[in-house]
């Protein structure tokens, strides 16, 4: 029991570095890889959460946390790979 206490503190910890990272980002595919590992690592802390509270719903839904994660990060790299090329047609 004590091991996912653990787990859920280092993953607390890790969310709080990739936050940093998403704040302070040197561009913006950093920003965004920042806020995908935070997502996953949500997903992750629901499933320890779920776990450790005996409510193996939880499961279902990190999985579809996971799934939003992901489609929300696949349409932002679109978006932001969109208007970089219209800002390189108009140059």
């Amino acid at each position: 029991m004590t091991v996912f206490v653990v787990a859920g503190l280092a993953l607390l910890v890790a969310m709080g570095l990739a936050l940093s990272r998403a704040i302070l980002g040197p561009t913006t595919y950093d920003r965004i890889l920042a806020v995908n590992v935070f997502g996953t690592k949500t997903v992750l802390l629901i499933a320890v959460l779920g776990f450790l509270m005996g409510r193996p719903d939880f499961l279902d839904i990190a999985l579809v946390y996971a799934l939003i994660n992901f489609i929300g990060v696949v349409g932002i790299l679109r978006f932001f790979e969109q208007h970089r090329q219209r800002e390189e047609e108009q140059q």
